[in-house]
């Protein structure tokens, strides 16, 4: 079911993973979805499976790291159906390197993609939004938005980010009638991963061979573990987008997996001191003893 005027939602990093299941269910439901990526072959497949499911749902090309490539997009998602109704913020990359290894233009990378993207494409909303006085806005952040794991530092840096950016957005858009939400999943599994593997891909000898392997080792370890145990998918998580553009007081956050909320209560009851041992503990972290020298 629609609520009230909201029909036509936007969506960045739609053609894989959590974006894509987004979309998928929305234009189910009677959205019309604007499903917007940087694969052209990506696109090309899901506009394949739209018109064979009868979705009011089509592509279109839009780098979140691109001034130009934003406001054509948005430009034309209003051309075409009038308003955007609805923004999900849901383009991201994930670097899992230590703060030291990480290279510069990495650091740069993350934050072009999870943090100054989102705030590319929400500027070039907000007036439209602000001026029809409606609209929600749902922000992709991550448990990693609450609670930092080791070789997390670039990727949960960007979403504390995006998390202080949402928590002031709130407030400054509360006059005008649009909504700011956080959802904050924890470990699905979608492509991201596989991005993330490439993506360290020129970090391999310290991975293996440096100062932080054990960290590698374990932290890659508990991950992946974490991952198989996990039982939320991403249409798990496409449902709680839906539920949090239908609700008619939506919450400021949403978590998606038991790990989210979990970690959520456990930042408000616990000390740094007892989360630190717990992650130490998970991802087998222990003191080194010095070499003498």
């Amino acid at each position: 079911m629609i609520t009230g005027k909201l029909k036509n939602v936007l969506i960045t990093g739609a053609t894989d993973g959590l974006g894509k299941a987004a979309a998928l269910l929305l234009a189910q439901h009677g959205y019309r979805v604007f499903a917007a990526g940087r694969s052209a072959e990506k696109r090309r497949q899901l506009d394949v499976l739209a018109r064979q499911q009868k979705l009011a749902l089509e592509t279109l090309e839009l780098d979140v790291c691109d001034d130009a490539s934003v406001k054509e997009g948005v430009a034309a998602v209003i051309s075409k159906a009038g308003s955007v109704d609805v923004l999900i913020n849901n383009a991201g990359i994930v670097h899992m390197t230590t703060v030291e290894d990480t290279r510069m233009e990495d650091w740069r990378r993350q934050f072009e993609t999870n943090f100054f993207g989102v705030v590319r494409v929400t500027q070039a909303v907000l007036p439209h939004m602000r001026t029809q006085r409606r609209g929600r806005i749902l922000m992709m952040s991550s448990v990693s938005g609450i609670i930092t794991p080791p070789l997390h530092g670039p990727y949960s840096s960007s979403k504390h980010a995006m998390e202080g950016l949402s928590n002031a957005l709130r407030l400054e858009m509360y006059p005008f009638g649009v909504e700011v939400i956080l959802i904050e999943p924890g470990y699905i599994m979608t492509n991201l991963q596989n991005t993330a593997a490439e993506l360290i891909e020129p970090y391999a000898d310290k991975i293996t061979a440096g100062p932080y392997a054990r960290i590698y080792s374990g932290t890659f370890a508990g991950a992946t573990s974490a991952r198989k145990k996990s039982k939320t998918t991403a249409e798990d998580c496409a449902r709680v987008m839906l539920k949090a553009i239908e609700a008619s007081s939506p919450k400021a956050r949403y978590g998606v997996t038991p790990l989210a909320t979990m970690a959520k209560w456990a930042k408000r009851l616990l000390p740094d001191s007892a989360i630190d041992a717990v992650i130490r503990r998970r991802y087998g972290i222990v003191r080194e003893r010095s070499s003498g020298n």
